[in-house]
């Protein structure tokens, strides 16, 4: 057995390594007691990176501890460590862990530990501290990495070996991307950093535990996000097939038109498109004005101002308010083709399990508002209205694509939360939100310009967007759209009234709102007018988590591939895919507070594509490719099976 003593707390702890059979015995005595009296028990993984589903991935160790002892198995390569860390798992009945959604998928691929099994067993501290508070330390926040936490909650001097770790990666000549795999699993450093986490994720619990009843903050909220998280776990672990043929055509295709504007905008003097001062100067050379600076006092250039310069709307479309100016439009196209290439077409491209799928990571609950997030790619930033990165994502062999989306879901939870009698009015009727706005304050003679204002206000609202944002956003001038903000607050007067009511609870409160499930949302000092924006996407948030739920109590996440914003995407065979989908829309079809929440069922092609390509022919061309190749993916899947 080695040993690696260290102090917590003014406590003596000890890290164990089992080398002998009869080391391996100590373990699971150890594991026995723990089960007969049901203590909670910290548990940890070390592998050999983040891509969980990579084909060379592999885990290293896996490790359990209480708040005094801990134990590291190095299962790699060891089938006797391997079975026991699989026994103590699958035996031990309540467990603890940080960011618990990778420790529970890496176990149930490379250990053998069904999802179903450990995942109900197990609490995350990092859900805990998110429900306290949101914001990570660089916002002003408590904290919600395991270590920061620790160092206020367990020990100041709690150790941070991963500054440790990282200069032994360095000394090995690897980095902090490759050290993982490449460390010595004897490594003294490397084990006395498995097993503290272990000790630390046990001692940090309670303390959050207690800080959350202390808050008011309620236990079913606590349950609810758990669940939410296994739910996400589960279409994490299925994951997306990727059409390789057209990701390699992506990425070439990407790189040529990236470096094309990069070229255009080489002709006004900017030799680089990431290089803010460049792109500023060139802009200003050719007689823009630019207004806005940074914290440091540069002029601004960012995606908004360029979009407005290029006479863009938000989804890349002309907005025929100005010239567009051919160096923002470069700067912006080059920009982004780059990110493309880099974000989602290598990433897919490069990240397929062996059985052609990615697998990207479902945030469950993230951002201050816990709205989630997806990353490996992030595909809920792509564009609402682009199909070209979705085109590469496809169905399982058989299947149908499928889509469900509320129906402007925000604007209902603003109507229902404020209980604007006006647009509820509105809402039962049926009618077009944002027309209606418009026919109120402009008469029905409204133009579409005139509803496209009026949304871009609606939306401020939920967002927190203000005129100066909107005026850029539509190239409307800012007196026209301050009137037209002035118009809708005379109109829904609920929602001005509600809003200053959150505002002035937030200052009562210690700058503190409540959402209706109890959620605690931090608000800065001086923005205290973002709590009517952090109500509602928060509320929204929880309207699309409790869909989930509901879903899965129907036997519904089987279908599901991604939950991204107020949609749910999923693929379901051919001859089930329309009734798939209505059940889907049923079980995410709710009133919340008086306001029908309404949904949107639609069924695609055999691409995520399929459901934004906007003309007839270009999805019959696709299909009619699926189809020649599908006999080939279908066999690939029975191969795998």
């Amino acid at each position: 057995m080695k040993y690696f003593p260290y102090r917590i707390a003014s406590d003596e702890t000890m890290t164990r390594v089992p080398e002998t059979t009869a080391d391996l015995d100590e373990f699971r005595a150890w594991v026995s007691r723990k089960t007969s009296t049901g203590d909670v028990v910290g548990f940890d993984t070390e592998t050999t990176g983040l891509d969980v589903y990579s084909p060379t991935y592999g885990l290293r160790t896996v490790q359990f501890g209480d708040a005094r002892d801990a134990w590291v198995l190095q299962v790699e390569g060891r089938p006797e460590l391997w079975a026991a860390a699989r026994e103590a798992l699958l035996t031990l009945p309540r467990l603890t862990a940080h960011n618990a959604t990778f420790d529970l998928l890496v176990v149930d691929k490379h250990l053998d530990v069904p999802l179903a099994t450990a995942g109900p067993k197990v609490m995350d501290t990092k859900i805990l501290a998110h429900l306290f508070d949101p914001r990570p330390r660089h916002e002003g926040g408590y904290g919600l990495r395991l270590k920061e936490l620790c160092a206020k909650d367990v020990d100041p001097a709690a150790p941070d070996t991963q500054e440790d770790l990282t200069a032994v990666f360095r000394s090995i000549g690897e980095t902090k991307a490759t050290g993982w795999r490449k460390i010595d699993i004897n490594h003294p450093t490397y084990l006395q950093y498995a097993g503290l986490d272990a000790i630390l994720v046990s001692r940090l619990r309670p303390v959050l535990e207690a800080r959350l009843k202390s808050a008011g903050i309620p236990y079913r909220l606590v349950d609810f996000e758990h669940r939410v998280m296994l739910v996400c776990a589960r279409m994490e672990r299925r994951g997306m097939l990727v059409d390789r043929k057209y990701v390699r055509s992506l990425v070439g295709r990407l790189e040529a038109e990236a470096a094309h504007h990069a070229a255009l905008a080489r002709k006004y003097g900017v030799k680089s498109v990431n290089a803010p001062k460049q792109v500023s100067a060139a802009l200003v050379g050719m007689g823009e004005t630019l207004t806005e600076t940074t914290d440091s006092g540069a002029l601004k250039v960012d995606k908004s101002i360029l979009l407005d310069l290029a006479d863009l709307d938000q989804n890349w479309q002309p907005r025929g308010t100005r010239t567009p100016n051919p160096l923002a439009d470069a700067v912006l196209r080059s920009k982004r083709a780059g990110k493309w290439m880099t974000s989602y077409g290598v990433a897919m491209r490069d990240g397929v399990d062996e059985a052609g799928r990615i697998h990207p990571k479902i945030n469950s609950i993230q951002a201050r508002t816990a709205r989630m997030s997806i990353s490996g790619p992030p595909l809920q930033q792509l564009p609402s209205g682009d199909w070209t990165i979705r085109r590469a994502l496809l169905p399982d062999p058989g299947h149908r694509i499928f889509s469900v989306d509320y129906s402007a879901v925000e604007m209902r939870v603003l109507a229902a939360l404020a209980d604007e009698g006006v647009m509820k009015r509105a809402i039962a009727e049926g009618r077009d939100l944002h027309g209606f706005t418009a026919e109120l304050i402009y008469g029905p003679d409204y133009t579409s310009f005139h509803r496209k204002l009026c949304k871009g206000v609606g939306f401020g609202k939920v967002y927190g967007g203000g005129a100066t944002t909107l005026s850029r956003q539509t190239g409307a001038p800012l007196p026209d759209v301050q009137k037209a903000i002035a118009a809708y607050d005379r109109t829904y007067r609920g929602i001005k009234r509600f809003s200053s009511r959150l505002q002035s609870m937030a200052r009562r409160d210690g700058y503190v709102v409540r959402t209706p499930v109890g959620r605690r949302l931090p608000l800065d000092r001086d923005r205290v007018y973002a709590a009517t924006n952090y109500m509602v996407q928060s509320t929204a948030r929880d309207v699309l988590c409790q869909a989930l739920l509901d879903m899965d109590a129907r036997g519904l996440t089987e279908y599901l591939l991604l939950p991204i914003h107020d949609e749910c995407l999923g693929s379901a065979p051919e001859d089930t895919a329309e009734d798939v989908a209505r059940e889907v829309g049923a079980a995410m079809r709710m009133d919340f507070f008086g306001v029908p929440l309404d949904t949107d069922p639609e069924v695609g092609g055999y691409s995520w594509g399929s459901l934004y390509m906007k003309k007839a022919e270009t999805m019959i061309e696709h299909d009619a490719w699926y189809a020649a190749h599908r006999p080939a993916a279908e066999a690939a899947e029975m191969a795998r099976k």
